[in-house]
């Protein structure tokens, strides 16, 4: 169980996110098209899987917004916004604010969160997934992993960033 703050006041997660050099876990999400989606769809291709509550709150739509432009445009990398929201609300959010770059996935109705560590078991969001951002090689190992602390502030973009090389 892995520690974290919301708004300054404890918070645990399910497990651990996975670390620097282990192969990421087997993940199934939904898309917006409500089609299963692995990290097979993406082989041969860096990840940065940025993992955020909700969409619909201001921190996850920024995280979102600057991985679009930041990440979006290399042909080598896939940007995956993955959150618990329903594949609808997903959609609409990128439809609005015309992010093209970035796939978002849901894990509304998978293990997502238990095993990778990521479920929020206390505070006000319980049940949603916490901040984090991990970084896959084309082979889907890690190559950069952050819990960010305080689930209420942004990533560090900036290492993400230098992990894809």
């Amino acid at each position: 169980m892995a520690n974290v703050t919301f708004k300054g006041n404890p918070a645990h997660t399910s497990g651990e996110l996975p670390g620097v050099g282990q192969v990421a876990p087997g993940v199934s999400l939904v898309s917006r098209t409500l089609e299963e989606v692995t990290l097979d769809a993406y082989q041969g291709k860096k990840k940065v899987l940025n993992i955020v509550p909700s969409l619909d709150t201001g921190v996850c739509a920024t995280s979102t917004r600057k991985f679009n432009q930041m990440v979006g445009s290399r042909a080598d990398a896939v940007v995956l916004v993955i959150s618990k929201d329903l594949p609808f609300a997903q959609k609409r959010f990128c439809e609005a604010e015309g992010i093209t770059n970035v796939v978002s996935l849901s894990a509304f109705r998978s293990n997502f969160d238990k095993d990778w560590g990521v479920q929020l078991l206390d505070t006000p969001l319980k049940g949603l997934l916490a901040r984090s951002v991990v970084v896959l090689d084309e082979n889907n190992k890690v190559i950069y992993s952050q819990l960010v602390p305080e689930i209420t502030t942004e990533p560090d973009y900036d290492k993400a960033l230098a992990a894809l090389g």
